[in-house]
């Protein structure tokens, strides 16, 4: 009788909340612009600086910016934080604001750490440079340990403002402005970065570094600021009103007590989870290698400024968001979750060698339209996955499915990210032409994508199901003796 009592009192208090309005939605996703803004900066422009001005080797370039991915499963640890522990009463938005002021500077601090690496590596990979460059892995670290401390409570505020009639409206929302923000950061990169007054963009990087250093400073002072005012806007006031985390409080504390060795169980329950994480992982490899080289390929390939290869984000980002939209609306009503992620995944692999033929021709916006198909195709790969993760999520252990798939992704970025850099020095080493060794990369993630689409077509939803029925059960009835 008391548990009827407390869902009873639960649904009350869940219906004294008003419900999410599109204009709130809108207002929560500036902080997802935010983060787009912010890959922009770390992604797009300290890898094309490290690489092409500094002369740093792509691997150590990519290493470095990578470990801001490599720390991601502290956000397992600041999704438990923020579900026990209130910050001025509340259980999301203190974390999101100390984490967003936290990334900040922790972004300003990898510029200047950046800049003492470069002058020091142009001794020779001294003791000195060695040392910059474990100070600048561990500044990426702080950086992605500040930005797990913010975006994990913020994608947990999502779930608590939400209910099953708007959330995936509010996650369709929210992931679009996360396409604007790569887009926007693109465009407000390029107009703050400085621009070639007569001498050619090859010669920018050597002759005008003393430029290039203070633009980029002001750029990283500015923009970071920006975003933490996004930030700030986005979640004002927004848990106070429509917070329902406290009403379901009983159902969280439940959920708590399934421990790590418990959910792993879950999770390797069912041959088919195994599949999809090995899909999921050849998948974001294979989209995300070209991340840590795509500028740099602009600039020594197509002789393009700092200013013009960061606008290839918009390029990709634009592609991407058309992408995501049509296959909401059109393409997964008509071809199902399963066959528009293979339809996706084969666009990206033919996208991608169309890349390379780019190189060939040394025309940028060949470049540019190639980068436009390439992010549309990556939508298309993207709402078809994501869908398909959701159909291999387990109702009753959701948060742990979910926080599972958003970690695999994370760690499978960062290894994008160094095997991108790898390849490229490797490429280097085994051609002198430069087309080719970026060639390789795009080519490995080409082939990477064939080798999803197989792993694809041998999951299935229905046995997934089961599977996991049973397990849950087992490890419930574990819980109670």
């Amino acid at each position: 009788m008391a548990i009827g009592d407390s869902s009873n009192r639960t649904r009350v208090d869940q219906s004294q909340r008003p419900s999410l309005k599109l204009i709130t939605m809108f207002r929560l996703g500036l902080f997802q612009t935010g983060l787009g803004i912010m890959s922009v900066l770390t992604l797009g422009i300290l890898n094309r600086v490290m690489i092409k001005e500094l002369a740093i080797p792509a691997t150590i370039a990519a290493g470095t910016i990578a470990m801001h991915q490599f720390v991601a499963p502290a956000r397992l640890w600041f999704g438990q934080l923020s579900d026990a522990k209130t910050i001025r009463g509340y259980h999301r938005t203190g974390y999101i604001w100390i984490g967003s002021v936290l990334f900040s500077l922790a972004a300003f601090l990898a510029v200047q750490v950046m800049w003492q690496l470069g002058d020091s590596a142009q001794n020779g990979w001294t003791l000195q440079a060695t040392g910059w460059t474990g100070m600048l892995g561990l500044v990426f670290a702080l950086y992605g340990i500040a930005l797990s401390a913010g975006s994990t409570p913020f994608a947990a505020l999502l779930v608590d403002v939400t209910d099953e009639e708007n959330r995936s409206k509010t996650v369709g929302v929210v992931w679009s402005m996360l396409m604007i923000g790569i887009v926007v950061g693109a465009i407000l990169s390029s107009r703050l970065l400085p621009q070639p007054v007569g001498s050619s963009c090859q010669e920018l990087g050597s002759t005008d570094l003393g430029l290039l250093k203070a633009a980029v400073d002001r750029l990283f002072l500015i923009v970071p600021a920006i975003v933490l005012g996004l930030s700030l806007l986005a979640t004002v006031g927004v848990e106070k009103k429509y917070s329902r985390f406290t009403d379901r409080s009983s159902l969280v504390e439940r959920e708590d007590q399934i421990t790590l060795g418990r959910a792993l169980r879950v999770l390797t329950a069912s041959p088919q989870t195994g599949l999809f994480f090995t899909f999921l992982l050849f998948m974001t490899i294979s989209l995300f290698m070209q991340d840590a080289v795509m500028e740099s390929y602009g600039g020594q390939v197509f002789g393009m400024c700092v200013s013009d290869t960061t606008k290839l984000n918009a390029f990709w980002g634009t592609g991407t968001l058309l992408g995501i939209s049509l296959t909401g609306f059109a393409i997964v009503p008509r071809l199902g979750k399963k066959q528009t992620a293979r339809l996706g995944c084969i666009l990206v692999a033919f996208c991608l060698i169309l890349v390379i033929l780019t190189g060939f021709t040394a025309n940028p916006k060949l470049l540019q339209y190639g980068l436009l198909l390439f992010g549309f195709a990556s939508g298309v790969t993207t709402t078809g996955a994501i869908s398909l993760m959701l159909d291999l999520t387990a109702a009753e252990t959701a948060g742990t499915f979910i926080g599972a798939w958003g970690l695999a992704q994370a760690l499978a970025r960062a290894i994008a990210t160094v095997l991108g850099g790898a390849v490229l020095d490797l490429g280097k080493l085994l051609f002198t032409n430069l087309i080719l060794a970026y060639g390789l990369v795009f080519a490995l993630q080409s082939i990477g994508m064939i080798a999803a689409v197989w792993l694809l077509g041998r999951v299935n939803v229905g046995e997934f199901r089961s599977n996991t029925k049973a397990a849950i059960a087992a490890v419930m009835e574990g819980e109670l003796d």
